[in-house]
C-alpha cells in the first residue's frame, strides 16, 4: 500500500511539472512569433512569400497613395488617405469640383480670420472683372466688416435711395439666390449685369438687437454702369471743405486738384471729412498724405515675415491748417490717412475712434482654378500702434454727427489765425 500511493504521487508531480514545461513552452512560442515580426517587417520578398503583401503599407504614405505625409499632423494627408480609400475601394462617386468647394469651405470656417475664403474659378474670373468698380452699380456703396457686407452708404436720389434702402442693412438674397454670408466680393460679383438691367434683392433692415432682427423687404433696381462722385468740396467763408465718400483710384489727384483749384482763393484752412469711408487704396491714402505731410513715415505694413514702410513723397502742395473728421465707421485705408495726418503733428482728428479695420486681405489664385483670400496683413501706425482692432482716437471726441463739423470749422479758423 505505502509502494502504491509513493507512485501516485510521483505521477501526480510529472503531470505538474508536464503542464509547466507546456505553458513555458507556448511563451517562448509567442516571443519567437513577436520577435519574428520585427525581423521581417521590412523584408518584402518574405511578406510576399508569407501572403501578407497587402498589407504592407508604409509609414508615410495613406491609404489611398495620393500624398506622403504623417495624418496626426496634416490636413491634407486626412483627406487624401479618404480619397483614396473612396477611388480605390467605394462604389460611389463623387464631383471634384463640389467637392473641392465643400472640403475648403468647412476647412476655411474653422479658422479665425472672418475674411478667409476660398473662390472658385467662375466666383474668381465674377471678381477680376468687378474688382476695379468703387460702387454696387445700383446706388449703393458696400462695406464689410468681419468678412459680411453691409450697406455702408446710399448715394442720394439713387434707385436705392427712392426704393428706402438705409445704411446698415444686410443682403438676404440676389435674384433669389440665398447664402448664409454675403462677404463683399460675393455681393459685386452677384450685383454685375449690364447697363439697365434690373436686379431684385431682398434686404434685412439694420437692428442692433440680435433677439429682434430687423424686418425683411424686397426691392427691384435698375443696374447703371456710371460711377458715383467720390470727392465732394465747397468753401465756407475761409474754410475749404473736402468729403471722400471712398478711397478710389483716382482720390488723390482729385484732392490735388480740388486744392489747387482753391490756392489762388481767401483759404486760411482746410477740413478733410473722412467720415463712413469704407477703406480702398492704401496707396491713395499715402498719397492723399503726401499732399499735406513733406515727409516722414505715413504707414507699416507688418506681415509673418518682416515690417515694411510707406512714407510721404516730399511733394507736399498746402501748409494751411488742417482739420480731419472722423467716425465709428471710418474704415481700414482711411484710418491710415487720419492717424498719418495726426502723428505727424500735421492735422487736428475731430469726430469719433474709428471703426479699427487695420488689416490687409490678398487674394491668391489657386493652382486648380479659384483663388484664396485671405490677411496677409496688419496696419501700424508710423510710431508703431495697432489699427487693427483699436481704432485711431481723436484728438477732440465729439459724438454728435451734426456737431463734428462745426467743432472742425471752428477749430480750422482759429488755427488760421495763430
Amino acid at each position: 500500500m505505502a509502494e502504491s500511493g509513493k507512485q501516485s504521487k510521483l505521477s501526480s508531480i510529472y503531470k505538474h511539472n508536464a503542464s509547466i514545461v507546456k505553458v513555458l513552452g507556448a511563451c517562448i512560442l509567442v516571443c519567437a512569433v513577436f520577435f519574428a515580426g520585427f525581423l521581417v517587417r521590412g523584408n518584402d520578398q518574405l511578406l510576399q512569400a508569407l501572403g501578407f503583401s497587402d498589407i504592407n503599407v508604409s509609414e508615410d504614405q495613406n491609404a489611398g497613395m495620393t500624398v506622403t505625409g504623417n495624418t496626426y499632423d496634416s490636413i491634407s494627408a486626412r483627406v487624401a488617405e479618404v480619397e483614396g480609400t473612396l477611388s480605390q475601394e467605394s462604389l460611389d462617386t463623387y464631383d471634384l469640383n463640389t467637392a473641392t468647394k465643400a472640403v475648403l469651405d468647412s476647412f476655411l470656417a474653422s479658422a479665425g480670420d472672418p475674411y478667409l475664403r476660398y473662390f472658385d474659378e467662375q466666383s474668381y474670373q465674377a471678381y477680376l472683372s468687378n474688382a476695379a468698380h468703387t460702387d454696387s452699380g445700383v446706388g449703393v456703396l458696400f462695406g464689410e466688416i468681419e468678412g459680411e457686407c453691409y450697406v455702408f452708404d446710399v448715394f442720394e436720389n439713387s434707385e436705392a435711395a427712392l426704393a428706402g434702402v438705409h445704411e446698415g442693412d444686410s443682403i438676404v438674397s440676389i435674384d433669389g439666390s440665398e447664402q448664409d454670408t454675403w462677404s463683399m466680393p460675393d455681393v459685386v460679383n452677384a450685383l454685375s449685369r449690364d447697363d439697365g438691367q434690373s436686379v431684385f434683392i431682398t434686404w434685412q433692415r439694420s437692428n442692433d438687437d440680435p433677439l429682434n432682427p430687423g424686418e425683411i423687404y424686397s426691392t427691384n433696381l435698375i443696374y447703371t454702369a456710371s460711377t458715383a462722385t467720390n470727392i465732394h468740396s465747397s468753401v465756407d467763408g475761409s474754410v475749404l471743405y473736402i468729403e471722400i465718400s471712398q478711397l478710389a483710384s483716382d482720390s488723390s489727384s482729385v484732392v490735388r486738384q480740388v486744392i489747387e483749384n482753391n490756392a489762388s482763393g481767401d483759404i486760411s484752412g482746410i477740413i478733410l471729412d473722412l467720415r463712413d469711408i469704407p477703406g480702398g487704396y492704401l496707396t491713395q491714402a499715402v498719397d492723399i498724405a503726401s499732399l499735406f505731410i513733406s515727409s516722414g513715415t505715413v504707414v507699416q505694413i507688418q506681415t509673418n515675415d518682416n515690417v515694411t514702410t510707406k512714407s510721404a513723397d516730399g511733394q507736399s502742395i498746402t501748409q494751411l491748417p488742417l482739420v480731419v473728421l472722423v467716425n465709428e465707421r471710418t474704415s481700414g485705408s482711411a484710418e491710415v490717412l487720419a492717424a498719418a495726418l495726426q502723428e505727424s503733428g500735421r492735422a487736428t482728428v475731430v469726430g469719433q475712434t474709428t471703426q479699427g479695420k487695420g488689416s490687409v486681405q490678398v487674394m491668391q489664385p489657386l493652382s486648380f482654378g479659384g483663388a484664396l483670400r485671405y490677411t496677409a496683413a496688419t496696419y501700424l501706425t508710423a510710431a508703431g500702434r495697432a489699427i487693427d482692432g483699436a481704432g485711431v482716437y481723436p484728438d477732440v471726441e465729439v459724438a454728435s454727427q451734426e456737431s463734428q463739423y462745426e467743432v472742425a470749422y471752428e477749430l480750422a479758423l482759429a488755427h488760421s489765425e495763430r
